[in-house]
C-alpha cells in the first residue's frame, strides 16, 4: 500500500474513532454506519483526484461535491433534480432539517431519539470533520492540525455524554489520532529513503553495524503523541461542563449543592418526571396560600403541550405579548358555566428557577416583579431577559370553572380553526391507537361521553398500572407500546388519551405542571417535586379546556367526570379512587422559552415554549456554548503548537519560489541565509551577526558536525550570500531551499532526541517574534513622543 493510501485510511479511520463518541448521545447506532459510507466514499473520491492528479484547492472540492450529493440523496432526494442535484429547494429542506434538529437537541435528554433532524447533524457533522481531517492530513500532507478537528468532534461528544464509558471513546479517539501520525511518520520516513523500523543494518558478514537512524524519529513520535495525548487528558479539565439537559447538575433533579443553590433543568418531559417522581427526597418547589375552600382542583399548571409530531408533544411556537391586566376571558367559557373567583398567593423556592411561572388555571390576574411575557393560547407567562421563578412571590387571581355533566355532554361543535389544530395526528401514529379508541367508547353518544370513558378506560376498566421504572417515550412507538403493555406514569396517561382524543376528533393537549400539594400544620400547602404531574385538557365549546385525569391514583378524578356523583356536588374526600394530593407524582418537564429576547420584547416572534418542568433557562447546552467550548478546546491545544506552526509558515515563506528581479534574488537569498541560521540556532547553534557569512558558515559545519553533503549545501548559501552583498552583478543561485532542508535534516539527525524534540515543538528562533514586537512599540514610543514635542518647539 503506498504511503498516500495509507494516510487516507488512517484519516478515514481517526475520524470515524472520534465520531464514535457521539454514540450515547441518541437511542440508535443506525447513523453512525451512514457516516461511515460517506466517510469511505469521501476518502475515496480524494484518493482519485489525488492519482490524476488534481490541484489541492480541487481536490478538496471534489469530495465536498460528491458528499453532497450523497447527503442530498439520502436526506433531500425528493427536493433534488434527479433525486441527487441539489437546488434552491433542497437546501431549504436541509435549512428546515436542521432548524428541526436544533430543536430537538434543546429538546430531549440524552440518549435522544434519532429524528431526522438530529441525523442530518450527526452525518453531515462527521463527514465535515472528515474532510477536514482528509484535506489536512492527506491533501496538505500535515497530520497534527489535523487532531484540531477530530479534537472539536471529540469534545462535543464528551461535553454532552453522562454515561460511564467516556474513558473508552476517549481512547478510540485518542488511538484514531496516534494511528495517524504514525502513518504519516511512516509516509515521510519512506521519503526519506529509510527504513520505518529502525532494524540494524548489517555487513555482508551478518555483524551488525548500528541503526538506521528510523528508530529515533519513531520514539520522536511517540513523545510528540504522548504529550498530545496528555493535553487531550488536560483539556477536560479545563474547560466547563455541559450537562445533558436533565433534572439538575447530577442528572436527578434535586439541584446543586448543598445550600440549595441548584436549579431543576431538564428537556425530555418523560425523563423530568420519572426522575422527578424516583427522588430520595421530596423536595419543596413552592408553597402557597389560597382563599379557596377546596383545593382539590388547584393544579398548578405550567404550561401546555398542543403540538405532536410522532415524537414527542410539545408547546407550538406562538406570539406572546406583554402581560395584560387583567386578562381576557378564556376561549369557550360560556356565562352559564359556574365558577369560583379565588386568590392564590406563591412563594417559589430559591433553588427552584425556571423560565415559566406555575398559576392555578384559568388565572385572570398576575401580579409579580421582574419581566415576564404572555403567551395568550396557553394563558401562560414566561420570564424575559433570563427571568426566572427563583425565590419569586407572586399573588394570582384564577377562576375554579364547575361545568356540569349536562353542559359537557351538549356542547356545541368547536370552531373549525380550533378543531384543525387540535386534532391534528401524525401519519406515524400507529393504527392501533384509533382501533383502540373507537372500541374503548363504543356506545357514547357524545363526545363528553367518549372522553369519560377513556378516563376510565386508563384509570379504572383498562388493567393499567403505575410504574415509574419503565423506559420513557412519547412519540407515537411509545404509545403503541403503552397501550399493549399497560404499564406507565403520568405522561403516558396523558399523552396516550389526549392522542385517542384527537383521533375520535375531540381537541386535545397535555398540560404540564403541579397537582395541588399537601396541607401544612400552618394553613399553607407545600408542592414537592414529586407533585409535578401532566394531564390532559380536552376542549368544549361553551366550557372551554376542560381537565381529565386518566392517571391512577395520582391527582384527582375530577367531579364532573363521576357518572355516580351528583353534578355540583363536593366529590366524597374517602372515595377510594380518588387520592390525596400529598402523594408522589411523576416530574414534569421544564420550559424553557429559546425566543430571542428582542423579538420578545415586540411581542412579534413565535414563543418557544420548552417542553419541560423546572428550567431556569439552560434548556440542554445551545449551539453557541457547543461552539465556545469546542473552540476553547481548540486553543488549550493549539497554543502549545504556536511556536512550531510560526516557524513552519517562516519557513514556507523564505524559501518560496525563486525571485526574478536581481531584487528579488538578494531577498530570496538573504531569507534562506536567515532561514538556515534559524534552523542552526533551533539545534543549539546561536547566531553570531559579528561573523561574516565564510566563518558563520565554518561554524555551523564544526558544532553541527556535519557531513560532506551538508557542508556543501552551507558552503553554497554562504557563496550566495556573498555574491548578493559584495558583487556587482550578483549571479542568482539555484537551489538554495534544497540546501538549506539538506542541512536542517543533518543538523536533526545529529542532534539529540530531547533537542530534537524541542527544535521541533518549541524551537529558539521564535524570540524573533517578540523582538520584532519590542521594535515596533519603541518605534511607536518614539514616533509619539516626536509628536508630542513638536508644538512646543515650534512656538519657541
Amino acid at each position: 500500500m503506498s504511503g498516500g493510501a495509507r494516510l487516507a485510511l488512517c484519516a478515514t479511520t481517526a475520524t470515524f474513532l472520534a465520531a464514535c463518541a457521539l454514540l450515547p448521545l441518541v437511542d440508535m447506532a443506525s447513523w453512525i454506519i451512514q457516516a461511515a459510507f460517506l466517510l469511505v466514499v469521501q476518502a475515496g473520491v480524494g484518493a482519485l483526484a489525488r492519482r490524476v492528479p488534481l490541484a489541492r484547492p480541487l481536490t478538496v472540492a471534489a469530495q465536498a461535491v460528491v458528499t453532497l450529493l450523497l447527503l442530498t440523496l439520502f436526506f433531500a432526494n425528493r427536493e433534488a433534480v434527479g433525486g441527487v442535484i441539489p437546488g434552491p429547494d433542497t437546501f431549504r429542506h436541509f435549512g428546515d432539517l436542521l432548524q428541526a434538529g436544533a430543536d430537538d437537541v434543546n429538546r430531549f435528554s440524552i440518549p435522544a431519539p434519532l429524528t431526522d433532524g438530529i441525523r442530518l447533524m450527526l452525518v453531515a457533522g462527521v463527514v465535515v470533520i472528515g474532510l477536514a481531517v482528509d484535506a489536512l492530513a492527506v491533501t496538505f500532507r500535515s497530520a497534527a492540525p489535523a487532531g484540531l478537528p477530530l479534537l472539536a468532534l471529540y469534545s462535543v461528544a464528551a461535553g454532552l455524554s453522562q454515561g460511564g464509558t467516556d474513558w473508552l471513546w476517549f481512547l478510540l479517539a485518542a488511538g484514531g489520532y496516534l494511528l495517524l501520525l504514525l502513518a504519516e511518520g511512516r509516509d515521510r520516513l519512506s521519503q526519506w529513503g529509510r527504513v520505518f523500523g529502525g532494524t540494524a543494518a548489517r555487513s555482508p558478514g551478518g555483524a551488525a553495524q548500528g541503526t538506521t537512524g528510523a528508530v529515533a524519529p519513531v520514539r520522536t513520535g511517540r513523545r510528540i503523541g504522548a504529550l498530545a495525548l496528555g493535553i487531550a487528558l488536560v483539556v477536560p479539565l479545563a474547560l466547563p461542563t455541559l450537562d445533558g439537559g436533565l433534572l439538575g447538575a447530577n442528572g436527578v433533579g434535586a439541584g446543586v449543592g448543598s445550600g440549595g443553590g441548584g436549579t431543576i433543568s431538564a428537556v425530555n418531559p418523560l425523563v423530568s418526571l420519572k426522575d422527578s417522581l424516583n427522588q430520595p427526597e421530596d423536595r419543596e418547589v413552592m408553597s402557597y396560600r389560597t382563599n379557596s375552600k377546596d383545593t382539590q382542583d388547584l393544579y398548578l399548571r405550567i404550561v401546555s403541550l398542543d403540538e405532536f409530531d410522532g415524537t414527542t408533544w410539545r408547546p407550538a411556537k406562538r406570539s406572546i405579548i406583554d402581560v395584560p391586566s387583567p386578562f381576557p376571558n378564556p376561549r369557550g367559557l360560556g356565562a352559564d358555566v359556574r365558577r369560583t373567583a379565588i386568590r392564590t398567593n406563591i412563594a417559589a423556592a430559591d433553588w427552584y428557577a425556571q423560565e415559566w411561572l406555575p398559576l392555578p388555571y384559568p388565572a385572570t390576574k398576575v401580579d409579580i416583579s421582574g419581566r415576564w411575557r404572555y403567551e395568550p393560547v396557553g394563558r401562560a407567562l414566561v420570564g424575559d431577559h433570563n427571568e426566572t421563578t427563583r425565590g419569586k412571590q407572586y399573588s394570582v387571581e384564577s377562576l375554579i370553572v364547575k361545568p356540569t355533566a349536562a353542559q359537557l355532554a351538549n356542547a356545541p361543535e368547536p370552531p373549525a380553526d380550533l378543531r384543525r389544530e387540535f386534532t391534528r395526528v401524525p401519519a406515524s401514529l400507529p393504527a392501533i391507537v384509533e382501533k383502540t379508541a373507537l372500541k374503548v367508547t363504543q356506545g357514547a353518544a357524545n363526545d363528553y361521553e367518549r372522553a369519560v370513558k377513556l378516563q376510565d378506560y386508563f384509570a379504572v376498566t383498562g388493567g393499567f398500572t403505575y410504574n415509574t421504572q419503565v423506559s420513557a417515550g412519547s412519540g407515537s412507538a411509545a404509545i403503541a407500546r403503552f397501550l399493549k403493555d399497560k404499564e406507565g406514569f403520568c405522561v403516558h396517561f396523558s399523552f396516550s388519551m389526549a392522542a385517542m382524543a384527537r383521533t375520535l376528533g375531540i381537541p386535545a393537549r397535555v398540560a404540564v405542571g403541579f397537582t395541588p400539594g399537601s396541607p401544612q400544620g400552618d394553613g399553607r400547602m407545600s408542592v414537592g417535586l414529586r407533585d409535578a404531574h401532566a394531564w390532559p385538557e380536552l376542549y368544549f365549546e361553551g366550557v372551554g379546556w376542560t381537565r381529565f385525569e386518566p392517571t391512577p391514583s395520582r391527582g384527582t378524578v375530577p367531579d364532573y367526570t363521576r357518572s355516580d356523583t351528583p353534578v355540583g356536588n363536593p366529590s366524597d374526600p374517602a372515595a377510594p379512587h380518588e387520592a390525596a394530593s400529598s402523594e408522589p407524582s411523576a416530574g414534569a418537564p421544564s420550559a424553557s422559552d429559546d425566543c430571542p429576547a428582542a423579538d420578545r420584547k415586540l411581542g412579534g416572534c413565535a414563543s418557544k415554549a420548552p417542553t419541560v418542568i423546572g428550567t431556569s433557562g439552560n434548556d440542554g447546552p445551545p449551539f453557541g456554548t457547543i461552539a465556545l467550548v469546542a473552540l476553547g478546546a481548540g486553543l488549550v491545544v493549539l497554543l502549545p503548537l504556536l511556536p512550531m506552526l510560526w516557524r513552519r509558515r517562516v519557513r514556507s515563506l523564505r524559501l518560496g519560489a525563486p525571485g526574478r528581479t536581481d531584487e528579488d534574488v538578494a531577498t530570496r537569498t538573504l531569507a534562506a541565509w536567515r532561514e538556515l541560521t534559524d534552523t542552526a540556532w533551533d539545534h543549539g547553534i546561536a547566531p553570531d551577526d559579528s561573523q561574516t557569512p565564510r566563518k558563520a558558515a565554518a561554524r555551523i559545519i564544526t558544532v553541527g558536525r556535519l557531513e560532506a553533503s551538508a557542508a556543501d549545501s552551507v558552503h553554497r548559501l554562504a557563496t550566495a550570500v556573498e555574491q548578493v552583498l559584495y558583487a556587482p552583478n550578483p549571479q542568482p543561485a539555484t537551489g538554495l531551499g534544497d540546501d538549506v532542508r539538506r542541512v536542517e535534516r543533518a543538523l536533526h539527525a545529529q542532534a539529540s532526541r530531547r533537542s530534537r524534540l524541542r527544535a521541533t515543538l518549541a524551537p529558539r528562533s521564535t524570540v524573533r517574534v517578540a523582538w520584532t514586537l519590542r521594535q515596533r512599540r519603541a518605534s511607536l514610543t518614539t514616533r509619539w513622543q516626536t509628536l508630542l514635542r513638536r508644538p512646543s518647539g515650534q512656538q519657541n
